[in-house]
């Protein structure tokens, strides 16, 4: 039999991959539960700009988009790309992967294999992914079925490392399933594929890549936050000290997104389950959340020191998605400092090039503006939050248009030549 892949989930995971398998000429059938997702990626369409509707368009002959469960049965290969993300008390949410897992149980034939590739704390796969399937079809793992663990490396807006152009890391649930699995990511990973000895070890490493960047930039935030109490600019520092040629070199900022804000809470939680306390993971993910309630503190307090005042002060916030030239809103701390200056009476008005309005009511409680650059409103302040190239390209000319007397500029990213505070 010719194998005839379902990618379960089409967001910014599941798309590419879908297109990489679909372009390599194998049978594809792309699923997702959003009905608007499928019908906007039927015409040619993909929200998260991943994919152009050329590369939408030479693929049209080799995928089928569906909502509908029953088109699944058709399929061999199962590949699970659906969010892991966390409750408000910070724990594992697996609802995501455990009704996808209930749905290819439905569907599921001897022979079949399943692979997952969202990102979960060692274990994940086997403990509970393989009950619901095993549950739900009345198939025997390792007998009936078989199952492969692939963890994702999608970098969003990245238009230099896609998903073929990065290092795979494979696993599977047999020695030959193993080999299975990573001779089928080998026919689309141009990068090359790395084999792990089990799925708990490709489970494992793939939450600590995150866990090690969370606690790093960590480092560089609290050493921000030292210095700037010294008076010292943080950037001028991390200049001297990369002269050194084996000294890490990050930036402070805030951390969100869908990976390193929430993957590490993967690891902890596994990691207190079984009775260890995992301070330094638990301490980097405290200093990285603080870092918006800061910058809005010193953006309150640079504004006191020009004089401005603070109840009903307009503050204009210039970037609002998790990262630089991307659409993607996951987990932006952005919201943490718009929400802290409202804590302090200020009106916070929001403008981002790359978010579609539509897409931010469904997710927030505040709204976008249209290019204050084409209106007439004056601002007691300008947040420069995420550096888009659009905001990279304004001068000072362009700030002082924008500002109600003396501008005052906080620049988050390090991308405006003379603000009055820079992180």
């Amino acid at each position: 039999m010719k194998d005839k892949i379902a990618i379960i989930g089409l967001g910014y995971v599941g798309l590419p991959l879908a297109h990489a398998f679909a372009k390599e000429k194998f049978s594809v059938l792309g699923f997702d539960i959003n009905e608007n997702r499928i019908d906007e990626l039927n015409q040619g369409f993909d929200r998260t700009l991943e994919l152009s509707s050329n590369q939408l368009l030479e693929i049209k002959t080799q995928i089928t988009y569906s909502s509908e469960v029953n088109t699944l049965g058709n399929c061999n290969i199962y590949i699970v790309t659906v969010p892991t993300p966390i409750d408000k008390s910070n724990r594992p949410d697996l609802t995501p992967l455990i009704k996808s897992s209930q749905v290819i149980g439905t569907v599921l034939k001897k022979g079949d294999l399943v692979i997952y590739e969202s990102t979960v704390y060692p274990g994940v796969t086997e403990e509970v992914c393989v009950k619901e399937l095993e549950q739900v079809s009345g198939l025997v793992y390792n007998q009936d079925f078989y199952c492969g663990y692939s963890p994702e490396r999608i970098n969003p807006g990245d238009k230099n490392h896609t998903v073929t152009k990065i290092l795979k890391v494979t696993a599977g649930s047999t020695p030959e399933i193993a080999d299975r699995v990573d001779a089928l990511y080998a026919k689309i990973i141009t990068a090359g594929t790395h084999k792990a000895s089990s799925i708990k070890v490709a489970e494992a490493s793939k939450v600590i890549e995150n866990t090690q960047r969370d606690v790093n930039i960590a480092l560089i935030n609290e050493l921000a936050l030292i210095f700037d109490t010294m008076g010292i600019d943080t950037n001028e520092v991390l200049e001297a000290s990369a002269t050194k040629w084996n000294f890490i070199k990050l930036t402070p900022g805030l951390v969100g997104g869908h990976c390193i804000g929430v993957d590490p809470y993967y690891l902890t939680y596994k990691a207190e389950e079984m009775g260890y306390k995992p301070n330094l993971i638990l301490g980097a993910r405290q200093i990285n959340n603080g870092m918006g309630k800061y910058i809005a503190n010193q953006t309150i307090k640079v504004m006191i020191d020009n004089d401005k005042k603070i109840k009903g002060a307009k503050v204009l916030v210039l970037g609002v998605t998790f990262k630089e030239d991307c659409p993607d809103m996951r987990n932006t701390k952005v919201v943490d400092i718009i929400e802290e200056l409202k804590l302090f009476g200020c009106s916070v008005d929001i403008y981002d090039p790359w978010v579609d309005p539509s897409d931010d009511k469904k997710s927030y409680s505040h709204g976008l503006i249209q290019n204050p650059f084409e209106s007439n409103d004056k601002y007691d302040a300008i947040v420069v939050a995420v550096a888009h190239k659009q905001f990279k390209k304004l001068q000072d000319a362009d700030y002082k248009k924008l500002s109600k007397g003396k501008p005052v500029i906080i620049d988050i990213k390090g991308i405006v030549e003379k603000p009055n505070w820079r992180l």
